[in-house]
């Protein structure tokens, strides 16, 4: 049996390059930009969490070629999850009196409170995935929704444990500029080596022909279940990291719901299928949706005072995802990561992605 070729350093490199590059420009854009006050601090360590989120929905969506909008709800399970872990007891007596005993007394490390998160959005996620796997198409569409609108309303009205609608407070701060910035490069490392695997590429194989694929003996909803929990992990982090950046949270007013329509639309206006797409889709999108808040706010122009009406955000940000959409269906960059050689190559068949994966 013939020994297994060796990577070169050279090899390495290349693969490793278009990661690099990205993860070099988030760190060069945080240390500067956070560097200059409070309020830009704050806007730096929102944009990398909201990449983190970005960067579990592309796992799924950008490789199994199926549309997500289930998304959410492990942003749900994983925030509250590390909510009840890392909130003193004494606090919760009073404003979670739901809470069964073992809850009620356990006060963990926020570190272990977000990877409790974690698990319970992984377990959740293989146990609704076994059956939503099997679906394709709209169909699946639907029912990750239908999943998110479950656990909505679930935890809508769970007042015992979640205080309903009502704000949960007293949870850790600790989430800043730099440890944003780590979970942000953690969370595209294993995007990249997710996607670049044999494992992802059988997968996209499935997204680009299904048929084709299952008949070359793809496992296709395997593929899909190993994405879609892998996907989950990454979001719940997301998720973790939004509640001990807010100190407190709340599932009124659709916020989860606006939540996700943001990160789906960060993706779907970068371009789906690239993990350079996704991140060029999250720092455009958040730049707009900088500008528009301040708009909201109100600016002076010209000694006149230039305000929008309250929810224009929204709006503005649902028409430039289509606008993108008209101009660019495949996003801002269509589709291609960051490449460093001369000679372009045109995108593989299903086929041949089986090829390069065995």
């Amino acid at each position: 049996m013939p020994a297994k070729p060796t990577s070169t350093p050279g090899e390495i490199l290349r693969f490793l390059a278009p990661l690099a590059v990205w993860i070099l420009v988030l760190v060069v854009l945080t240390f500067t930009l956070s560097s200059i006050s409070p309020a830009m601090s704050r806007i730096v360590t929102d944009t990398l969490i909201k990449l983190v989120m970005v960067t579990g929905l592309y796992i799924f969506i950008g490789n199994s070629g199926i549309l997500s909008f289930g998304h959410g709800a492990f942003l749900i399970v994983s925030a509250y999850a590390s909510a009840w872990l890392t909130i003193p007891p004494m606090m919760k007596k009073v404003i979670l009196p739901g809470l069964p005993a073992f809850l009620q007394t356990v006060h963990l490390d926020p570190v272990l409170g977000l990877l409790g998160g974690i698990v319970l959005a992984v377990l959740l996620a293989l146990v609704i995935g076994i059956p939503l796997m099997r679906l394709s198409g709209i169909a699946a569409s639907i029912a990750t929704f239908a999943f998110f609108v479950v656990i909505s309303v679930i935890y809508n009205n769970w007042t015992g444990w979640t205080k309903g609608t009502a704000s949960l407070v007293g949870l850790p701060v600790y989430v800043g500029p730099k440890v944003a910035l780590l979970a942000a490069c953690v969370a595209l490392l294993v995007a990249w080596l997710f996607q670049r695997s044999s494992y992802g590429l059988l997968l996209r194989a499935t997204r680009e022909d299904l048929v084709a694929a299952r008949a070359s003996g793809i496992p296709a909803e395997r593929l899909r279940l190993l994405a879609f929990v892998l996907s989950a992990a990454v979001a719940a982090l997301g998720g973790a990291l939004w509640g001990h950046y807010n100190g407190a949270l709340t599932t009124a007013n659709n916020v989860y719901l606006n939540l996700s329509f943001t990160i789906i639309a960060m993706l779907v206006v970068g371009g789906v299928r690239s993990l350079s797409g996704m991140v060029v889709g999250t720092l455009a999108l958040s730049l707009v949706a900088e500008v528009f808040r301040r708009l909201e706010i109100g600016i002076d122009v010209f000694g006149q005072t230039l305000v929008l009406p309250g929810g224009s955000r929204e709006v503005l940000l649902g028409f430039c995802m289509l606008l993108a959409l008209i101009l660019r269906p495949e996003g801002l960059t269509r589709g291609r990561e960051l490449s460093f050689s001369k000679r372009k190559s045109p995108p593989l068949a299903a086929t041949q992605i089986v090829e390069a994966a065995r």
